[in-house]
C-alpha cells in the first residue's frame, strides 16, 4: 500500500504543469519532477542530491540562503520572494524569469519544502508589452496635449487674419457682386472657426483639461446672452427665438453651462426650417430646469440613442452636404457628465424636439456673479486711439487695417517693450492685446504694465484662444473684454464700442 501511494504521488507530480522539486532544510534537492528536466535541461537524477542553488544565477545565491533560512523558521504556503524578480538558470547557463510557490511538508521530524516552479517568460513579455503600450499611450496623450496647446493659438491665427481682413474689405467694397462674394467668404470662415473650436473643445474635455469652476449665477442673465447671440441667426432663417426666463439662480460652472446651451440652441436653429425655438427656464423643486424647444425636423425614436455620437447627424447621409459636423451634441454629453448634470430629450418626427437640462438651485444673492455684458450706450464708431499689441504680423496688419477703415487711430506693436515705448508720450483710449506673445510674454502682463503707466482705468480687449479657468476669471474685470479667437470683425468692433461706452 505504501509503495502504491509513493508511485501515485510521483505520478501526480510528474503530471503537474509546473516543475516541482522537494528540498530539505539545508536546500538539498530530495525529489525533482519530470518537468524539471524540461525547464532546466538537467535530468532528475542529475539534480537530485544537489543544492537548489545550482538552479539559480550566482548573483541570487547568497540572498537565497537568507530567504530559505527565514522560511524554515516560519514555514507557510506562499510565493517565494514576493517582492523580488526571480530568475532560474538552465544547464547551458541561460537565464529565464520564474515564479515559485512554496509549501511546507512534514516527514516525521524532518521538514521538507515543496517548490512549484513556473517559467514566467511569456507573462513577463506580455507585461513588458503592456507597459510599453501604456507608456506609448501616455506619450501619445502628451503629444495630443502639446498639439492642443499649439492649435489653441497657432491654428486660430490664420483664421483670425482672414476674419479681420474680410471685415475690412466689406467696409471698403461697394460693388454688389463683390459684397456677395465677401458675404459667402464670411460664412466659410465662420464654419471653419466653429469646426476648429469644436474639435479643440472635444480634445480638452477628453484630456481632462477642463476643470469646473462652480458658482451661483443668475439664469436670466445667461439666457439673455443666448438671445442676443442667436436671435439674429434665427431671424436670418425666418425663425423666431423666444426666451422665457426665471429670476432664480443656478449653481454650476456658468461658462460651461453656457457652452452646453449654445450647442443645444445652435442645433435647434440648424434643424428648424420654420416656426421657431423656445428657450425656457423655470424652477422645479430644488433645481432650475432649462428647456430648448424647437419646431424642427424631430428625431426618430430609433435614432435617439445615437444623437450624442461624434459626426452623427439626424437624417444626414455620410457624403451629403452638411450644415455643421455633428459634433455639438457630443460636446453637450461630455459637459453634462463633467458637471454631473441631468439632460433629457423628447422628440417627435415632423413636430420638433425638447432638450431639458436640470441645474442645482443656486443662492439668490445680490453678490452672486452676474456675467452680463453691460448694455452699451450708443457711441460713434471709430472714435479713439487704439494701441494694438500682437506678435503675429499677419494678424497685426489685418487688425490694424480693420480699425483704420472703421476710423480708429491705431498704433501697432509686437511686444510689451514696444508698447511701453509707444505710450511714453501719452495714453491710448483703448488697448487690444493678444494673450500669448513671443518669448513667453502674456497679454495680461501687458495690461498690468500699461495700467500702471497710463492709469488703472485703461480699457482693454484680450484676444486669446485659451479657454482655461484662469482666463474665465478675468471676466470679472469691468474694464476688460475677452475675445475668443477667431473673433470676427463685427464682434471685435462691438467690444470696442462697449468699452468706450462703459
Amino acid at each position: 500500500m505504501q509503495s502504491v501511494s509513493a508511485d501515485l504521488a510521483r505520478g501526480a507530480l510528474d503530471a503537474a504543469p509546473d516543475a516541482t522539486i522537494i528540498i530539505d532544510a539545508t536546500g538539498i534537492i530530495q525529489f525533482a519532477s519530470r518537468r524539471v528536466s524540461d525547464l532546466f535541461g538537467y535530468s532528475r537524477e542529475e539534480v537530485t542530491g544537489k543544492s537548489i542553488d545550482s538552479l539559480l544565477p550566482e548573483r541570487y545565491r547568497t540572498r537565497h540562503v537568507e530567504l530559505r533560512q527565514a522560511y524554515v523558521e516560519a514555514p507557510r504556503v506562499r510565493a517565494m520572494g514576493e517582492s523580488l524578480v526571480l530568475f532560474g538558470q538552465r544547464r547551458d547557463g541561460s537565464e529565464f524569469p520564474v515564479e515559485i510557490s512554496l509549501s511546507p511538508i512534514r516527514d516525521g521530524e524532518r521538514m521538507l519544502v515543496a517548490a512549484a516552479i513556473r517559467d514566467a517568460t511569456i507573462r513577463k513579455r506580455v507585461e513588458a508589452e503592456l507597459k510599453e503600450a501604456r507608456e506609448g499611450a501616455v506619450r501619445a496623450d502628451q503629444a495630443k496635449g502639446r498639439f492642443l496647446a499649439t492649435a489653441s493659438h497657432d491654428l486660430r491665427q490664420p483664421l483670425q487674419t482672414l476674419a479681420l481682413l474680410n471685415g475690412a474689405l466689406r467696409r471698403m467694397v461697394k460693388d454688389a457682386d463683390a459684397i456677395e462674394v465677401l458675404s459667402q467668404q464670411e460664412q466659410a470662415i465662420g464654419a471653419m472657426s466653429r469646426l476648429l473650436n469644436t474639435l479643440l473643445d472635444i480634445r480638452k474635455l477628453e484630456s481632462g483639461g477642463v476643470k469646473p469652476d462652480v458658482s451661483d449665477f443668475k439664469v436670466a442673465t445667461l439666457l439673455e446672452g443666448l438671445r442676443r447671440e442667436f436671435g439674429s441667426v434665427a431671424a436670418a432663417k425666418g425663425l423666431e427665438l423666444q426666451v422665457q426666463s426665471t429670476e432664480d439662480f443656478g449653481h454650476s460652472d456658468r461658462s460651461l453651462v453656457e457652452q452646453l446651451l449654445k450647442n443645444l440652441v445652435s442645433n435647434a436653429v440648424k434643424y428648424t426650417r420654420e416656426g421657431g425655438v423656445l428657450l425656457r427656464a423655470r424652477r422645479q423643486d430644488a433645481s432650475v430646469r432649462i428647456e430648448v424647444q424647437d419646431t424642427g425636423v424631430g428625431i426618430p425614436a430609433d435614432q435617439l440613442a445615437h444623437i450624442y455620437d461624434e459626426f452623427y447627424q439626424v437624417g444626414g447621409p455620410t457624403n451629403s452636404a452638411r450644415d455643421g459636423y455633428g459634433l455639438g451634441l457630443s460636446i453637450v454629453q461630455r459637459l453634462v457628465k463633467l458637471l454631473d448634470l441631468r439632460l433629457e430629450v423628447t422628440s417627435e418626427v415632423g413636430v420638433g424636439s425638447v432638450f431639458s437640462l436640470e441645474l442645482p438651485l443656486g443662492a439668490s444673492l445680490a453678490a452672486a456673479a452676474d456675467w452680463a455684458a453691460p448694455s452699451p450706450s450708443p457711441v460713434p464708431s471709430g472714435t479713439g486711439n487704439v494701441l494694438l499689441v500682437e506678435d503675429d504680423p499677419a494678424v497685426r496688419d489685418a487688425t490694424r487695417m480693420l480699425l483704420k477703415v472703421e476710423g480708429y487711430r491705431v498704433t501697432a506693436v509686437a511686444s510689451l517693450a514696444e508698447a511701453l515705448r509707444a505710450t511714453s508720450q501719452g495714453a491710448p483710449d483703448l488697448l487690444i492685446t493678444d494673450y500669448h506673445l513671443k518669448d513667453g510674454e502674456l497679454g495680461t502682463e501687458v495690461i498690468t504694465a500699461l495700467r500702471e503707466r497710463c492709469g488703472v482705468d485703461l480699457k482693454a480687449v484680450l484676444m486669446t484662444g485659451d479657454t482655461s479657468a484662469g482666463i474665465r476669471e478675468l471676466a470679472g474685470d469691468p474694464g476688460l473684454r475677452i475675445a475668443s479667437k477667431p473673433v470676427d470683425a463685427e464682434q471685435l468692433l462691438t467690444l470696442l464700442q462697449e468699452l468706450l461706452a462703459s
